[in-house]
């Protein structure tokens, strides 16, 4: 079987589905042969209540919107839409409320596992989003459900992955520092989208982290200030010097670092008109994971990461906006 390298842990070309037992985690359970690395995509599942808007609602205006749209969401789902229809063989670990089975069938429809989603009765996390005349987005997120993860459920969960799989996190669910170190202790390829940042990643041990995706926000922030692309990829070398990195530039387009700030690498945006950018950096990283756990280089993963998330701003909503691999493809710029 082919096997391809990142951080040291090697991917096996072909591996079985992983299996769960009987109890409170849904889904059918599914016997076949999947190609390449499994990815375990922890994270938020969410209800999107988006509003069109003139412009961002100020402290202490009313405003009144154009119009509301409800789309299934959360960065956790979006990443596993999008790493599915990159062609990736993944599933999806979290959590639901009473109202969330559509979220549900929307990953069995992108073809993402649901085998390792639970259903409780706290409900399910939501976001105010709020989209202006240009595309640009600001959010207001309640965490609901995905709050509700604790250590029992992430270690009944990373106990079917193990050495060579990788594992996509962000930071909308509880427990994120556990899931970190034991799924480091299995050997899974850790790969964490630090957002939102907050507080909550003060506990996470991000040296046991192997691929940092961030933007330029959230790169100032871990890098301790300074948003200038150079001093925040340095700092990230020096402080975590076995991790690869891709910073998200906006309209500058992205740049891949390598362990210690070896092999960089620089990507152009494909320039489109964009209506909404909700899920534009949640379709980079789905597509740029799905190509590197696919054994493509660097170089290959992040212009097909570029071109899957312009497509995705052309159109409204997070879910909907994820084009499919055959799209990216076709996709004339």
């Amino acid at each position: 079987m082919r096997s391809v390298d990142l951080e040291g842990l090697a991917l096996t070309a072909s591996r079985a589905t992983p299996r769960m037992g009987n109890g409170p985690l849904q889904g059918p359970e599914r016997e076949q042969v999947i190609p390449m690395a499994r990815i375990l995509s922890f994270g938020s599942l969410n209800i999107d209540y988006v509003y069109g808007v003139s412009h961002m609602v100020t402290p202490g205006e009313t405003l009144a919107a154009r119009d509301r749209s409800v789309y299934p969401g959360g960065k956790g789902l979006n990443q596993s839409v999008a790493l599915a229809r990159a062609g990736a063989a993944v599933w999806h670990a979290g959590m639901v409320g009473p109202e969330g089975d559509f979220l549900l069938d929307v990953c069995r429809e992108s073809g993402v596992g649901v085998e390792f989603v639970r259903r409780t009765e706290v409900p399910t996390g939501h976001t105010v989003i709020q989209v202006d005349d240009e595309g640009q987005n600001s959010i207001l997120l309640f965490g609901g459900a995905n709050r509700g993860i604790d250590e029992p459920f992430a270690d009944e969960v990373l106990s079917h992955f193990g050495a060579g799989d990788y594992i996509v996190l962000q930071n909308e669910t509880s427990c994120l520092a556990h899931i970190v170190d034991v799924a480091h202790e299995r050997g899974l390829v850790v790969v964490l989208n630090p957002s939102p940042y907050n507080s909550d990643l003060d506990a996470v041990d991000m040296g046991k982290v192997s691929l940092f995706l961030l933007n330029e926000v959230e790169g100032a922030q871990m890098a301790g200030g300074s948003a200038d692309p150079e001093d925040v990829l340095g700092a990230l070398a020096a402080l975590y010097p076995s991790a690869r990195v891709v910073l998200t530039l906006g309209t500058r387009g992205s740049i891949y670092q390598g362990p210690g700030g070896s092999d960089r690498h620089v990507q152009p945006i494909y320039h489109v008109s964009a209506v909404d950018t909700t899920a534009a950096g949640d379709t980079f990283t789905g597509y740029f994971v799905a190509s590197i756990s696919a054994g493509e280089p660097v170089e290959v993963a992040l212009d097909r990461a570029a071109r899957a998330s312009a497509i995705a701003v052309t159109h409204h909503g997070a879910v909907p906006s994820i084009p499919t691999a055959d799209e990216v493809a076709a996709y004339v710029f």
